[in-house]
């Protein structure tokens, strides 16, 4: 395998991370309502959100790049996608000019696997392409919280500090706001003019960088359809006669046909996810995402009929003895699944969709017979699924708030180049580094060197990146894959009452409902009933749920819903 290809195929996660050095991002089509402001309402905390005429003020102008044309434009909140063979001589320069005055910055950023040299080739090459030393200050992506707490509670503040949606709990939301700078003078309405591959990041994605009424974040935008795919042995399924299921019904026949556990194969890992997006769950990534307005009634996912029902049928799964041993034993699909996939002891599991591309990879050489493929998502009954939004960015970078006019607009030219769209010179130096030193072009496909696995690993484009793009020049026929299969799911896709927007939850709150994928897992495997699913959501309303939604009301009736 060959970490080559640019894949930016759903919004990254903390298992894509920690899968892969490699950063998803995934695009954004079209805009959300605007919708009316919001403050905070506990006690004075900065809790709340900021949207309609005061996001609007706040906002910056979307200006669409023509530096690139795709091969396959956004669809239904689809990535972009670009399936043909790459040639350095036809990239584009989308930054014509060093916007960088020369300053030092330096940037604060979680970090998988070994951090290079600070001297390294990638590094400096960067820093002269963009006019700013910047002076990386890698920490590690598995305990990033814990240092990320530590610092935001001391003076000692780095320019930048870059922070993933999932380290957002606590105190840190608050942090931000009293930490950060407001980028608005620099950015809101026409003055992103000065920065166009920042002007041609999709509005979903800077409405979500709107922290206590300031626009603070720079963003890493995703597309708005999820990422969670069920990938398949699309060969064994053709040698066998297999065909793809459209029901849940028809997934457990098929799954109790395909299992054979004397010849160690079963039919797949664990399918929670997919049983969500299958029976219409709301969304479990982020807690705002997971409340919407039924019947003039907050609802939030775990009390829904569509929750309880998921769960029973995977559970089901298990008990036919269709789940391989290995998701038996542990929680969902933590286990790298990818030899025991390529050997066949299963068929289908669920994760997130740039794991298509990279098994492909992986096999390309050593089973040449291998093909995996994604599964349209099935409505549980036979219909249509009903696919729930997810948030448009959830990985930010912020300014220090203390940090002088030329440390910010140093800031702004480093994500402007680090934003460039696929087809660029500066996309290829952000995300390969240097031409023959950290990567070689091979028949229109980039390869990275050791050197460049190495170097140029997950640093420069945690500032800020493109309108996502899905491009595989290696496999073509998989990138047009993930897009139109992002189109066709794109198109049962719905926005829940707060999607965009960027909600602090009151801390009283936050861990309300921290306990409850263990639940899950448990449930699945036969370790617990769905009756204490039942009534942990009881105990949940007891203990602060029914508060939540009456807070989260508060917000909805000031702002309006974003559902579509």
């Amino acid at each position: 395998m060959t970490p080559n290809a640019a894949s930016t195929s759903s919004g990254p996660s903390r298992r894509s991370f920690l899968a892969s050095s490699a950063v998803a991002t995934a695009a954004v089509a079209g805009g959300m309502p605007l919708l009316a402001a919001c403050g905070g309402s506990d006690g004075g905390s900065r809790d709340g959100t900021t949207s309609g005429k005061d996001a609007k003020k706040i906002l910056p102008a979307y200006v669409a790049s023509n530096v690139v044309t795709p091969d396959i434009p956004s669809k239904n909140g689809s990535a972009v996608g670009f399936t043909g063979r790459l040639a350095l001589a036809d990239l584009k320069t989308s930054v014509p000019k060093k916007l960088g005055k020369g300053g030092e910055v330096t940037i604060m950023s979680p970090f998988w696997g070994s951090p290079p040299k600070d001297d390294n080739a990638y590094y400096t090459s960067m820093n002269d392409l963009i006019g700013v030393d910047v002076v990386w200050q890698n920490q590690d992506g598995n305990t990033y919280d814990q240092k990320l707490g530590a610092v935001l509670a001391s003076s000692e503040v780095p320019d930048v500090v870059v922070v993933p949606g999932w380290n957002m709990t606590g105190k840190i939301p608050s942090a931000i706001i009293g930490k950060f700078a407001d980028l608005g003078p620099y950015l809101s309405g026409d003055a992103v003019k000065e920065y166009p591959n920042l002007a041609a990041i999709p509005t979903d994605a800077w409405q979500r960088s709107i922290f206590g009424g300031k626009l603070r974040g720079l963003p890493m935008p995703s597309s708005y359809v999820t990422g969670i795919v069920p990938l398949y042995r699309q060969d064994i399924f053709e040698k066998e006669g297999y065909e793809v299921p459209r029901s849940c019904d028809e997934f457990l026949a098929l799954a109790k046909d395909a299992t054979n556990a004397k010849a160690k194969r079963w039919a797949c890992l664990d399918m929670k996810w997919t049983a969500f997006n299958a029976f219409g769950v709301l969304s479990g990534n982020e807690k705002s995402l997971g409340w919407n307005e039924v019947d003039g009634k907050l609802v939030y996912r775990i009390e829904t009929e569509e929750y309880l029902e998921a769960l029973e049928w995977t559970r089901k799964l298990f008990a036919a003895g269709v789940v391989h041993p290995d998701a038996r034993l542990g929680k969902s699909n933590a286990a790298d699944p990818g030899p025991k996939f390529a050997a066949g002891e299963f068929l289908i599991y669920n994760q997130d969709s740039s794991q298509w591309w990279s098994r492909t990879a992986e096999q390309a050489t050593q089973n040449p017979e291998f093909k995996i493929w994604g599964m349209d998502i099935f409505g549980h009954d036979g219909g249509d699924p009903a696919l729930w939004a997810q948030n448009p960015a959830s990985i930010f970078a912020f300014v220090n708030k203390k940090a002088p006019e030329a440390v910010i607009r140093d800031v702004l030219a480093v994500a402007n180049v680090t934003a460039a769209p696929y087809g660029t010179k500066e996309y290829m130096a952000t995300n390969y580094g240097v031409e023959g030193t950290h990567y070689t072009v091979k028949d229109g496909v980039p390869t990275k060197t050791d050197q460049g696995n190495i170097d140029v690993m997950n640093a420069y484009v945690m500032v800020a990146s493109p309108a996502a793009t899905i491009a595989h020049p290696d496999f073509p026929d998989v990138a047009k894959g993930q897009v139109e299969w992002q189109q066709r799911m794109g198109a049962f896709t719905k926005k829940p009452s707060f999607y965009g927007m960027q909600i602090t939850e009151p801390a009283r709150w936050t861990n309300l409902s921290n306990d409850f994928e263990q639940l899950e897992d448990d449930v699945v495997r036969g370790r617990k009933k769905v009756g204490d699913v039942q009534q942990a959501v009881s105990d949940w309303k007891s203990k602060g749920g029914d508060k939540l939604r009456d807070w989260y009301r508060k917000i909805l009736d000031e702002n309006g819903s974003a559902a579509g």
